[in-house]
C-alpha cells in the first residue's frame, strides 16, 4: 500500500543508526526520481537513468546526509553547527539547522559561491562567513572550530552524513529491481561516491541490523565512474591542487576530504575517476536540459559529459544499465542556461501586441 514518504531516516531506519528513541531531523528528504534519459540511451546503446537528486528540499543530494547530520548534532547535545561550503552544504545545512532549532555558521570561499545557494544560506539564517581562500580553507577552519570550540561539524568528513547519502543506492536498487551495471557521478569533496558505493556493498551482502539479520536486497554492485572538472582534478593529477579552477563551483575542491574512500570505490568497484572539461560539462548541461528536460547546475552535469565522451572515444559499453546521480537542481546556479554556445547572453525575441506576427514568429499558419 502506498504512503506517505517520511524521509530516508525512516524509510531505512534498519540500515541506518538510528532507533525509534532517536529524534530525526527531516524535510521528506530522498525519495527523488529515478528518471529514463530516453536520448542518452538512444546515444550509447544502454538504458541510462538519471537520479535526479534536485529535487531534494533544498535542492540538491546534501540533504540526504544533512538529515543525519543533524540528527547526530541534536543527539549530541548541540546547540550550533559548522561547515565549510561551495555553496549546496551551506544551504542545506542552514535550512535542517533552522529545523532543528540550531544555529548554523558556514563558510564559504570569497567570491566563489553562486547566488541561488547564497541566498539560500541566507534566507535560512544562517551566519554566513566569506574566507579569503579557497574551499578546502574553508574546511580546514571547520575542522579546526569542531575540534576546538562546542559546535558540531557537518561536512561529509562526519560519518553521519556519508550513511545519510548512501541512500541514494538504496532508492536505485529498490527503483530498478536490482543494482545498475555502472553508476557514474560527479566527483568533488568525493563524499557521494563513497556513500553510494558503501549503499551499494550494504544492499549486496547481507546486513546486521539492530533487529538482526537481513537479507541481501541485489545481485551484484556496478562499476563506480567518476568524473572531476578538468581545473580541480586532484585524483586524476595524483596529488592535491593548490588552487582549483573550473566553472562548475560545486565540484571546485583540489583536496577531497573523502580521498581514501573514493580510490576505495574506483579500486574495489573496476572503476575509474577521469576528468571532463569547463565546456564538456556546459555541452552536457545544455543536452540534459534541452534532450531530457533535466535541468541541473553545472557541476551536476560532469558525469553525463563523462559518460558522453566515454561513448565517443568507444570506451562506454553499450547494453548495459547506467545510471547517472545529477546532485543538484538548476536554479543553484541558472545564469549558464541564460549563455549560448558562443558565450553571449540570450536575448528573447521581442515582438508586437499582435496574434498574426506571434503566429508567424512561431512558424505557425492559420487553420
Amino acid at each position: 500500500m502506498a504512503h506517505q514518504w517520511r524521509g530516508v531516516i525512516r524509510e531505512y531506519a534498519d540500515r541506518l543508526p538510528v532507533t525509534e528513541a532517536t529524534k530525526v531531523i527531516t524535510l521528506g528528504e530522498g525519495g527523488t526520481p529515478l528518471v529514463h534519459a530516453q536520448k542518452l540511451s538512444e546515444l550509447t546503446g544502454s538504458e541510462v537513468y538519471l537520479k535526479v537528486e534536485g529535487m531534494n528540499p533544498t535542492g540538491s543530494f546534501k540533504d540526504r546526509g544533512m538529515t543525519m547530520a543533524m540528527t547526530a548534532a541534536v543527539e549530541a547535545g548541540a546547540k550550533a553547527v559548522v561547515c565549510a561550503s561551495t555553496g549546496n552544504t551551506s544551504a542545506s545545512a542552514a535550512a535542517y539547522a533552522t529545523a532543528a532549532g540550531l544555529k548554523c555558521a558556514v563558510l564559504v570561499p570569497e567570491g566563489k559561491i553562486s547566488m541561488g545557494k547564497l541566498s539560500q544560506a541566507i534566507a535560512h539564517g544562517a551566519t554566513l562567513l566569506q574566507v579569503d581562500g579557497n574551499f578546502d580553507n574553508c574546511l580546514d577552519i571547520a575542522r579546526k572550530l569542531g575540534e576546538s570550540y562546542p559546535v558540531f561539524l557537518v561536512n561529509s568528513v562526519n560519518p553521519a552524513r556519508i550513511q545519510g547519502q548512501k541512500t541514494g543506492a538504496f532508492e536505485v536498487v529498490d527503483s530498478l529491481g536490482d543494482a545498475p551495471d555502472i553508476h557514474v557521478l560527479p566527483v568533488g569533496n568525493a563524499g557521494n561516491i563513497s556513500a553510494y558505493w558503501k549503499g551499494y556493498k550494504e544492499y549486496a551482502a547481507p546486513f546486521e541490523s539492530a533487529n538482526g539479520t537481513l537479507p541481501a536486497v541485489s545481485t551484484k554492485t556496478p562499476i563506480m565512474w567518476g568524473f572531476q572538472a578538468a581545473g580541480a582534478a586532484p585524483f586524476v593529477a595524483g596529488h592535491p591542487i593548490t588552487e582549483p579552477d573550473t566553472i562548475a563551483t560545486a565540484i571546485r575542491i583540489g583536496n577531497p576530504a573523502s580521498w581514501d574512500t573514493a580510490v576505495a570505490a574506483r579500486d574495489e568497484s573496476g572503476g575509474l575517476i577521469e576528468a571532463v572539461t569547463d565546456d564538456e560539462i556546459l555541452d552536457a548541461h545544455r543536452w540534459l536540459s534541452s534532450k531530457e528536460g533535466v535541468f541541473v547546475e553545472p557541476g551536476s552535469a560532469a558525469g553525463v559529459a563523462g559518460l558522453i565522451k566515454k561513448h565517443a572515444a568507444g570506451e562506454a559499453p553499450s547494453g548495459k544499465t547506467i545510471v547517472i546521480t545529477v546532485t543538484g537542481h538548476g536554479l543553484k546556479d541558472p545564469q549558464w542556461a541564460l549563455r549560448t554556445e558562443d558565450g553571449s547572453d540570450v536575448q528573447p525575441v521581442k515582438v508586437p501586441n499582435d496574434v498574426v506576427t506571434v503566429a508567424a514568429e512561431l512558424g505557425l499558419e492559420e487553420n
